[in-house]
């Protein structure tokens, strides 16, 4: 049992007290958090949904609700794709087994909408070769009680019957592989995630015991996201999605902040400090930045609040409550642990037997880094240049983006759903999917109705418009309505289905949609399907995003002014990160877009981005060189404040922090990249992409560009008017003690401890 006397006299903050009082009181807390977060957080992945792409309030969005509550044949969800075989679809033993799965799935609970080929005859649901043909449906219900009714009738449907074999796709299948695949890749992501980083991290701090403690911190920060999110789907929907974030932040963030308070803690034992003094010291240092970091992360995160898709405020959601998990535990259970482990913090050194025969290392702990802030520095013109220059050239392949929806070419080749879907676009006449439906409401006449079908089928961009009306293509009626086209009215709505030449979501397409809502029928007309929703979420996205932009912005100049006092530093800090992330985004055309790497990484391209994703990935991106940045520029200023040799301390910053960011990135790269083996290429493109942005943030925006920016600025980097400077004097944040800089001398040199464990300690000595 470790015992800790308090030293006489020792001032110790509020909550420093408050957590080294009684240390394995707030052990059993923590644990007794845990413990309900497993129970609380338990089946929350069955819970949450895989879609939410849309903009709730556009006009695509109420179109799809009116066609889906009074027009259910319409929104197709479930499609039965029917082989026949060596046999064709007409042959009359494929055709009476075919009626017979029509009529029984018309028969099943939840589902609405039936039609076939067989029953309809209609060329879109036969394939070109007559092999294959489609009954199609729509479950009802939101997206849990499709899936489970999903479940319940796949096993009935899927396989053979007689002379046919059925596959199943439709959104409904779509989505629901999404989420069973998202959920088995998540947990092997883990499993592949977790060794491997228990093993990087015994290598960084040498000793198993300290390598442990960023673990706990994580698991406790993914524990309680779960709990919170579930949560949250008792009163809102939640893409599944998120719970890839709530691991990657969770372990990332973890290790972050474990990293440098216990880095810290370990450079006060090595002065010779008691361990009580030396946990408030690292509290009152490194507790502050650790909390600081944690709003900057947090606020990038939370912009995504302002946007109406579901699937971004989801991660905002999972973002910022593992953020704040994951502060709050290093900043209460951390402390906690380094109370009653004390020295041995630095017990089980696994990495003596790699020592074993190699002369302790002497000299100046961090000497390479500060080796490298000198070169960069003395060059800093060349380095600025070359760095600002190779950045931007790696981003420009974002240049030709197109944006997309996400559909079933998120999955896997192999997928069921992926295979079936994949069949109706290379083979089925106007198959589903790529139609533009418009909603026609307010009691349409006939007349209306064929006159507006007319003009809309003289579009260029148009290939033939179905209404009650009749069939119209060119400007003019080809064909008299039937009974398919009769039961496109009811109850003073219809609805018209305008088929485009060319692809669902192509620009001719989005400008058809466009195009066919500048038109002005007698009655009102809303305008919904692939193409019309891309439309509204662009748009939607783009009136939503400078607000995303002002909010990341104006917050991170806050609190880096509040961090520095400087007015110069806060803007470079958002200049220099948003350059970090070119890299990211030129390598996601490059690959996802363009397809290059699609066979090494297993995915299917589309030719487009999901529109969301980048969106979705600069918040996450940002803010975690927001984390990088607060841990490199705290340092920066401690020595700053204490030298007033702007010179020395920017080198003393990368001289203590390089080893750390560096060994940080490459741990939440590890967990990244593990996430990126997902199945689904947006996971995919999600995991790789923020993978790469972190190692360019931290080893070459952090080691290159920073200290040559602040070099070529010098000491005009802390320049603050008065006004402002006075107001930083009183509530400005900094990890080292308040004390005025000495005026002149150097103060380049550390005279901090040199003691053999700190030589040898792979993190202190940034090595």
């Amino acid at each position: 049992m470790t015992t800790v006397n308090r030293p006489s006299g020792d001032r110790i903050g509020g909550w420093t007290r408050l957590v080294t009082a009684r240390p394995r009181l707030s052990l059993l807390l923590a644990l007794l958090f845990t413990a309900l977060a497993v129970v609380a957080g338990s089946g929350v992945a069955d819970r949450m949904g895989s879609g939410g792409w849309e903009d709730p309030a556009s006009q695509s969005s109420y179109a799809t609700k009116a066609l889906e509550k009074r027009f259910p044949t319409s929104q197709p969800n479930l499609i039965l794709l029917v082989d026949s075989g060596r046999a064709t679809v007409d042959d009359p033993k494929v055709a009476a087994e075919g009626r017979a799965l029509a009529k029984k799935l018309a028969k099943e609970e939840s589902v609405t909408g039936v039609t076939s080929y067989w029953d309809t005859g209609a060329p879109t649901l036969r394939h070109r070769d007559r092999g294959e043909a489609i009954i199609a449906a729509r479950i009802v219900g939101d997206e849990s009680a499709a899936n489970k009714a999903l479940e319940r009738l796949a096993p009935h449907y899927r396989g053979d019957h007689g002379p046919v074999e059925v596959s199943i796709g439709g959104m409904v299948a779509v989505r629901h592989e999404l989420q069973t695949t998202i959920q088995e890749d998540l947990l092997r992501a883990e499993m592949i995630a977790l060794p491997i980083t228990l093993v990087l991290l015994v290598m960084v701090f040498g000793s198993a015991v300290a390598a442990l403690l960023p673990l706990g911190v994580g698991i406790i920060a993914i524990l309680g996201t779960d709990a919170v999110l579930r949560g949250l789907t008792e009163f809102t929907d939640v893409s599944v999605f998120a719970q890839n974030l709530t691991t990657a932040l969770g372990l990332g963030l973890a290790i972050d902040y474990a990293l440098f308070i216990v880095r810290r803690f370990r450079e006060e034992l090595a002065t010779g400090a008691a361990t009580l003094p030396a946990v408030a010291a690292t509290l009152r240092t490194a507790g502050r930045t650790v909390l600081f970091s944690a709003l900057t992360v947090a606020v990038s995160l939370a912009a995504m609040l302002v946007f109406p898709q579901y699937f971004l405020r989801s991660f905002a959601y999972a973002g910022i409550a593992v953020v704040l998990i994951a502060a709050g535990a290093a900043l209460v259970v951390l402390p906690a642990a380094l109370v009653l482990l004390g020295d041995r913090v630095n017990s089980l050194d696994l990495m003596k037997l790699l020592r074993r025969g190699r002369p302790a290392r002497t000299g100046e702990p961090g000497r390479g880094w500060g080796r490298l802030a000198r070169l960069v520095m003395r060059r800093a013109p060349l380095f600025a240049l070359a760095t600002v220059a190779g950045l931007v050239a790696l981003g420009l392949p974002f240049l030709r983006v197109e944006f997309g929806t996400a559909d079933d070419r998120q999955l896997p080749a192999s997928a069921e759903s992926h295979v079936v879907q994949q069949h109706i676009r290379d083979g089925f006449p106007g198959g589903p999917g790529g139609a533009v439906e418009v909603v026609a409401e307010g009691r349409p006449g006939t007349r209306a109705l064929a006159d507006y079908s007319a003009k809309l089928s003289g579009l260029p961009a148009v290939r033939r418009v179905d209404s009650p009306a009749g069939h119209f293509a060119g400007g003019r009626q080809v064909a008299e309505p039937g009974p398919a086209e009769a039961a496109r009215a009811a109850g003073g709505s219809a609805y018209l289905t305008v088929l485009p030449k060319g692809e669902a979501v192509d620009a001719a397409s989005q400008d058809l949609v466009r195009d066919i809502r500048a038109q002005h029928p007698s009655f009102r007309a809303s305008v919904t399907g692939t193409a019309a929703v891309l439309v509204d979420t662009k748009d939607s996205i783009a009136d939503r995003l400078p607000w995303a932009a002002a909010i990341i912005a104006a917050v991170t100049l806050l609190l880096v002014f509040l961090l520095t006092g400087s007015v110069l530093i806060p803007i470079q800090a958002v200049l220099l990160n948003a350059l970090s992330l070119t890299a990211m985004f030129g390598a996601v055309v490059w690959v996802f877009q363009d397809g290059h790497l699609s066979g090494p990484l297993s995915f299917t391209t589309s030719g487009d981005i999901e529109t969301t994703l980048p969106v979705l990935m600069f918040c996450v991106a940002f803010g975690l060189s927001m984390d990088y940045g607060v841990f490199l520029l705290s340092r920066i200023k401690e020595e700053y404040d204490r030298t007033g040799d702007h010179t020395s301390a920017v080198e003393f910053g990368l001289r203590r922090t390089g080893g750390l960011i560096t060994a940080a990135a490459l741990i939440l790269a590890v967990v990244m990249v593990a996430i990126g083996t997902s199945r689904v290429t947006n996971t995919k493109m999600l995991g790789l992409g923020i993978a790469l942005a972190v190692l360019m943030d931290a080893m070459v925006v952090r080691s290159l560009l920073v200290p040559a920016v602040m070099r070529l600025t010098g000491r005009a980097t802390w320049w603050a008017p008065g006004p402002l400077r006075r107001l930083h004097a009183r509530i400005g944040l900094s990890e080292g003690e308040s004390a005025p800089a000495p005026s002149g001398g150097s103060g380049g040199d550390d005279t901090g401890p040199r003691s053999e464990e700190e030589l040898r300690d792979p993190v202190r000595a940034g090595h």
